[in-house]
């Protein structure tokens, strides 16, 4: 499905209700509407987790996509929709950080800054562009994955610690170590 979105999704109305009753039996254009309210917010939160790759994004959104379509027989309304999708699509995310961790791999998030300042194509400078998602991007996977939970998600550091396999101090740490890469990178090519 491509990502297209409706402008607002309703949350707890009686209309998504009724959605996700009627997915939960396996109507697919139920499901479809459902996927249309709430994929931007799915995206942007799995793009943030990691680091804006795109195709890789797109990818784990499809993927969060059908394991709700899988679990949603299951769900009991104990929380909002929203919050249980976005939930699922979190740890999809973390899931694939966590495998690509385990993978010798060149992410490339060390080097994201190597050409700022540099003339573009257009004879613009690249630094000139730079924004907080492309600063949040090019962090390291794991401090990134905590900025992310703690900042934007609202994550407490013992979930993130549970979630990612560490301690709570190095959550923190993490965190304090992204923020402080962060705001060096920003200052540093305002």
């Amino acid at each position: 499905m491509p990502l297209e979105t409706d402008p607002q999704p309703e949350t707890g109305t009686d209309d998504e209700r009724a959605l996700i009753a009627a997915a939960a039996r396996g109507e697919v254009s139920a499901f479809e509407g459902l996927y249309r309210r709430h994929v931007g917010r799915v995206h942007g939160a799995i793009a943030r987790l990691v680091g804006g790759h795109g195709a890789r994004a797109e990818d784990l959104t499809q993927d969060a996509f059908v394991r709700a379509w899988q679990a949603l027989p299951a769900f009991r309304f104990e929380s909002a929709f929203s919050t249980w999708l976005h939930r699922l699509a979190v740890n999809t995310a973390l899931m694939d950080l966590r495998s690509r961790r385990s993978r010798p791999h060149d992410d490339g998030d060390e080097d994201a800054f190597d050409t700022l300042g540099t003339a573009d194509s257009a004879g613009h400078s690249t630094a000139l562009t730079m924004d907080l998602e492309r600063a949040i991007a090019s962090l390291p996977p794991r401090a990134r994955a905590v900025l992310v939970l703690y900042d934007v998600e609202g994550w407490q550091h013992e979930e993130i610690a549970a979630e990612l396999g560490m301690a709570v101090g190095s959550s923190k740490a993490q965190l304090h170590r992204a923020r402080h890469l962060l705001r060096a990178r920003l200052e540093g090519h305002a």
